[in-house]
This record gives C-alpha cells, structure tokens and sequence, in this order.
C-alpha cells in the first residue's frame, strides 16, 4: 500500500468517528437521562453524555469502516475465486 493511501484512510477513518459521535450525541438528546440521574449533578450528567456519545460513536464507525473496508475487498475475493475456476 502506498503511503498517501494511509493517509487518506486515516483521514477517513478520524472523520467517520467524529461524525458519529456527533450523531451518537444529538440522539442522545432526545432521552431523558435526568430522570435517571440524582439531582444537583450537571457536570456528572455531561460526562456521562460524552462518554455515551464516544462510545456509542465509535462502535458506529468502527462497524461503519468495516463495511466499508469488506466492500472494498469482497470484488478481489470474487476475482481470486473467478481465477482459481479457470
């Protein structure tokens, strides 16, 4: 693999997280954690959305960049299993 293709994954790769943990935080907003949480504990609360956010964001664009990368790969298994045919 050419160096500028590490590049580029990486590149791909830190932006698909963010923009994940960016999504996994607005939908975290539609639910109502306060309830669950003890009264007087803003910054405790913010914390917890932050490391839901990042963990949820994560797991998203880990599974998000594993398709990505199997899609890339299956046309070269499909090519191997043509050639071993002939």
């Amino acid at each position: 693999m050419i160096t500028g293709d590490f590049g580029q994954q990486a590149l791909i790769s830190i932006m698909s997280h963010l923009v994940f943990i960016a999504l996994a935080w607005w939908a975290l907003q539609a639910i109502r954690l306060d309830q669950l949480l003890k009264p007087n504990r803003v910054v405790q609360a913010r914390v917890l959305y932050i490391l839901l956010s990042i963990i949820i964001g994560s797991a998203a664009s880990n599974f998000f960049l594993d398709y990505l990368l199997w899609s890339q790969q299956l046309p070269l298994i499909l090519q191997t299993i043509c050639l071993s045919k002939i």
